[in-house]
């Protein structure tokens, strides 16, 4: 119960650490930090997985490393959306 009990405070607290970071960015910003944000949560994802396969069979941590890892996959794939949107504004159009 120790390891669930550590988990779950590194997430509440990255949770508000990652709130008030973001909430200081100034919105022209957030495309390039979503940009960044990608390699973080590729870390994120390859930690829930290893924690998903470390679990032994404890239920809460299948189910909070199933939710980070949701929450990653989450990240990085609309990370990837966002950049190739912001890109193609640079694109030249054809006319």
């Amino acid at each position: 119960m120790n390891s669930l009990s550590q988990a779950l405070w590194v997430l509440l607290l990255g949770s508000l650490l990652g709130l008030e970071l973001i909430g200081k960015v100034p919105p022209t910003l957030h495309t390039p930090l979503m940009s960044g944000a990608n390699a973080i949560s590729g870390i994120t994802v390859l930690a829930s997985l290893t924690l998903i396969a470390e679990a032994n069979g404890n239920q809460a941590l299948l189910v909070l490393g199933s939710l980070s890892l949701g929450f990653a996959l989450f990240n990085v794939i609309g990370g990837f959306l966002v950049t190739d949107r912001m890109l193609a504004m640079f694109r030249r159009r054809d006319s």
